[in-house]
């Protein structure tokens, strides 16, 4: 399959500043030109630049982990893959080994990049590092978490129940439960390779 090239030129900015900022976001606003000589103003909220990751953790060939915590942004607790944001000086692989010994409490020796996607790119510049994770050990670091996270062990065939479940409505980790399946069903020996 042919990969996707941009082929439209980017449109130039103009001028580009921060008109609101609390302790998490910033929001930013752009005077942007368009090859056709169009301007529009945009605003987008501005990530860190770090990015953040989302971790499929595998104790076996038959099951995933899934953390169950506090969401603020719809005010409930929800089901979905460990996540968190990459601490300056990592990098993705590390992060994510990071963020499941504070969230499950397991390491893992292997870790496998599935893809890199953007959360709502028209308006937020952040991007989010799906790895799966193989090989587990048990290691616990101290994570930022206000409370223990509730660990949910899934079974990998049974992704249509998951699905629907009234509280797996994360789109990312609905995203990250297709990547790794499509991975896992394009290399079935992968276990074979776990030492």
């Amino acid at each position: 399959m042919a990969e996707s090239k941009q082929t439209k030129q980017a449109p130039e900015i103009l001028q580009q500043e921060v008109v609101a900022q609390s302790r998490l976001f910033k929001i930013e606003q752009l005077q942007l030109r368009f090859s056709n000589g169009e301007e529009r103003l945009y605003e987008r909220m501005r990530g860190s630049g770090r990015g953040a990751v989302m971790v499929v953790a595998m104790p076996d060939p038959e099951h995933f982990y899934l953390v169950r915590e506090y969401c603020a942004g719809t005010h409930d607790y929800q089901l979905g893959f460990p996540k968190g944001l990459i601490d300056p000086g990592e990098d993705p692989l590390v992060a994510a080994n990071r963020e499941l010994k504070e969230e499950i409490g397991f390491g893992a020796r292997r870790l496998i990049p599935l893809k890199s996607v953007a959360l709502a790119p028209g308006y937020f510049n952040a991007t989010m590092h799906i790895v799966l994770a193989l090989d587990l050990f048990p290691e616990q670091l101290t994570g930022d978490e206000p409370e223990p996270l509730e660990r949910v062990s899934w079974p990998r065939h049974h992704l249509d129940e998951l699905l629907q479940q009234v509280d797996f409505t994360e789109a990312r980790s609905v995203a990250a439960l297709f990547l790794a399946d499509a991975y896992l069903a394009r290399n079935p020996d992968v276990f074979e390779l776990t030492a």
